[in-house]
């Protein structure tokens, strides 16, 4: 049976806080660091927003596109994030119980860096190619987490996308997905510490690029597709060059990676990242259109898809609004603001 999204939702939080801003608290030299992300600004998210909040509206969103969906024809409620906001006690069911899902689904938190919802994806194919539940859903939510003056800083950011996973009323099918893992401590977090740590230049060669560009390969072996048979292609967005570095030695163009690189002007949003692309992608694209999606995440590993858009997408897409649109809402706060929102000062 066919499997793929029927639903797609996105959430961005209003408010900015740019490079530059950034860089005068800390006396460093925006334009090279600017230069050297490809990031201009990131998301802030307000006081009373968390990675639960920013679930539920990206979730709303993605019901709006499924259409007739409804609440209890949900089975399944995974919510990837690593920035949870309790460390016991699940969010997915937080967000399952604010959309009305509970209480007969089953739901779980996943955590593996910013790849951990493209694996509840992957998990809820496999719950409705086997005829387990109808309806699944996973949720990418972050509000990313920075040590002050840390290189982190200019892009940990904060944003949602939520994918309604069926078997029918597909908005894009799913013709193949593909996994490449290893265990590679280019990033990580120990309990009770409050920013995570990471392995500097180690991120790159033996992290990101060997898993993106490995698992990309995969799947297109496995499936018998090349570069070309791709109108788009979105990768996991660290910032603005890993992405397009990886596409230039994949074989891909510029012009098929930008549509979906929102890193830019958002910041990486962690677990949402590749999601915010796609949704992106999903924005614009045209049945028929051939989009493969590789997502990454430290630890490290990465979750291939290669997504075939349906003619649905026309009467679908415009239900809810674009991920344009919360990209170019903003509105900008100081380092001060942002201090207090992320609280970044604990007395």
């Amino acid at each position: 049976m066919k499997v793929g999204i029927v639903g797609y939702g996105a959430y961005v939080p209003k408010y900015r806080i740019s490079v530059e801003e950034i860089a005068r608290v800390w006396g460093q030299d925006a334009g090279s660091i600017k230069s050297g992300l490809d990031v201009i600004e990131k998301s802030v998210p307000s006081l009373d927003e968390d990675t639960a909040t920013l679930a539920v509206e990206a979730a709303k969103n993605a019901f709006k596109r499924a259409k007739n969906v409804r609440a209890s024809d949900i089975g399944a409620v995974y919510v990837g994030s690593e920035s949870h906001p309790y460390a016991v006690k699940p969010t997915a069911v937080t967000v399952a119980e604010a959309l009305g899902i509970t209480p007969h689904v089953t739901a779980a938190d996943l955590e593996f860096a910013c790849k951990a919802a493209t694996a509840g994806i992957q998990a809820c194919m496999g719950l409705v190619r086997a005829g387990y539940i109808r309806y699944g859903m996973s949720v990418g939510s972050d509000t990313a987490q920075s040590a002050p003056g840390d290189a982190l800083e200019y892009t940990a950011s904060a944003g949602a996308a939520a994918y309604i996973i069926g078997g029918e009323n597909l908005v894009a099918e799913i013709e193949g997905t593909y996994s490449y893992t290893q265990d590679v401590p280019d990033f990580w977090r120990r309990e009770c510490a409050p920013y995570p740590r990471h392995g500097g230049r180690f991120t790159g060669e033996p992290a990101y690029f060997e898993h993106v560009i490995k698992s990309s390969k995969g799947l297109m072996e496995r499936l018998g597709t090349k570069p070309s048979d791709y109108k788009y292609v979105v990768f996991h967005m660290p910032n603005g060059k890993f992405p397009l570095r990886a596409a230039k030695v994949l074989g891909f163009t510029i012009e098929q990676v930008n549509p979906g690189l929102v890193v830019e002007k958002i910041g990486n949003t962690y677990s949402g990242s590749s999601l915010l692309g796609l949704a992106a992608i999903l924005d614009i694209a045209k049945a028929g259109e051939r989009i493969l999606l590789t997502s990454y995440g430290s630890g490290a590993g990465s979750d291939s898809f290669s997504i075939i858009v349906t003619d649905l997408i026309e009467e679908r897409r415009g239900l809810a609004p674009p991920v344009k649109y919360y990209v170019e809402r903003k509105e900008y706060v100081d380092y001060a603001v942002y201090a207090r929102n992320r609280c970044l000062y604990r007395g």
